[in-house]
């Protein structure tokens, strides 16, 4: 038997650069809203807003988000025993979720687990959307294992907070 490589996909919501015109983002969220409205795929305009929008290019300056993103999965990554890792966004920036686990299936992962900073229920991307993808994915890719680390355990979050809280106590 063949031995697992494991693979950990690190969601975010995900910024819009500050550079970035407003009317692109209000564009792309009316076409959106339309879509789901008529339970319609996605228009050719709506693919090409989202793709425009999520490969505008950022600094540290114009989306702090991503950076700080990419900074705790920096960390997270050195504590993974060597598996693996990748980032990935909701939305308005790059890579997506689909992407990032295509490209640790490309590097030979067998078993992903799929976790996200968006730690409390109620929210359409955690509960709804991240799950919708990953259950397309597991049928494009069948020989691999698709795990979601979620929902968090709130008394850990709790925890965190507290530990976060006495530091400025």
């Amino acid at each position: 038997m063949a031995t697992a490589v494991r693979g950990v996909v690190l969601v975010g919501h995900g910024g819009v650069p500050k550079d970035c015109p407003q009317e692109l983002v209000t564009r792309l969220k009316r076409l959106e809203a339309q879509r789901r409205a008529a339970k319609m795929p996605p228009s050719q305009e709506e693919i090409e807003l989202d793709s425009k929008i999520r490969r505008w290019p950022r600094t540290a300056e114009t989306e702090p988000y991503q950076a700080g993103l990419e900074t705790v999965a920096a960390r997270l990554r050195a504590q993974l025993d060597g598996a693996l890792f990748a980032v990935a966004y909701n939305e308005f920036c790059a890579p997506t979720l689909e992407e990032s686990v295509e490209e640790l299936i490309k590097k030979g992962a067998t078993h992903i687990i799929v976790t996200t900073t968006m730690f409390t229920p109620g929210g359409s991307h955690s509960e709804v959307e991240i799950p919708e993808i990953l259950e397309q994915l597991r049928k494009q890719y069948p020989d691999v294992v698709l795990r979601y680390a979620w929902p968090f355990d709130l008394n850990l979050v709790a925890s965190t907070l507290a530990e976060q809280v006495k530091r400025y106590s």
